[in-house]
């Protein structure tokens, strides 16, 4: 005789939703983003919900430090003595708990994009909390490759003068007209939705 029953689901219901805020390090003005995440993603997930968010393209490899410990995806290839865990067995809820109020996010090695990550409020889960969501945030992330901090400031400099030497280099470049103050809450949280982020 065949069982009817149905087995457990293997998916947890969130206990808890954070709101974070992630801000840009040593760029004035700052770009920040501010999200909900539930505790039940992985840490592998939560950077995807970060790269939509702030409009990088995950070209690159990230690593989060939190509470001392490095969470990241470890390479064969590259040994390591003290090897970050696995980020994509490790979850929110459990990393953060209650005592986490800040941690970092780094992306891309290279260009060192060091992000800061604020625990703004630990929330109860509804019906409309517990899917990644970008509540707000100020201004254009970076283009990839760019050449970290210092060479988003020459890049700045070039596009907004025409008469720069790199101006329209520059120009073609970026793809077009780049606007630093440029931010769409809604194009955020659709580009979230193209990724299937947080799925």
């Amino acid at each position: 005789m065949v069982s009817t029953a149905k087995k457990p689901s293997r998916r947890t219901e969130p206990q808890r939703i954070y709101q974070l805020r992630v801000a840009l390090d040593e760029i004035q003005p700052t770009i920040w983003r501010r999200l909900w995440v539930a505790d039940t993603l992985t840490l592998a997930k939560l950077d995807r919900v970060i790269q939509a968010a702030m409009g990088w393209t995950n070209s690159h490899l990230h690593e989060f430090k939190i509470a001392g410990q490095r969470y990241g995806i470890p390479d064969d290839e590259w040994p390591d003595d003290n090897p970050p865990s696995d980020d994509r067995r490790s979850r929110i809820g459990p990393v953060l708990g209650d005592s986490v109020n800040e941690f970092s996010y780094l992306y891309d090695f290279g260009d060192h994009w060091q992000h800061t990550v604020k625990v703004e409020k630990v929330l109860k889960p509804n019906e409309i909390n517990t899917w990644p969501t970008c509540l707000a945030g100020q201004n254009a992330c970076p283009p990839e490759d760019v050449g970290g901090i210092g060479g988003y400031s020459e890049f700045l400099e070039a596009v907004r003068d025409p008469t720069h030497d790199e101006h329209i280099a520059m120009w073609r470049w970026s793809g077009g007209p780049f606007d630093p103050a440029g931010f769409d809450v809604n194009a955020t949280n659709a580009r979230s939705e193209e990724r299937r982020v947080g799925k």
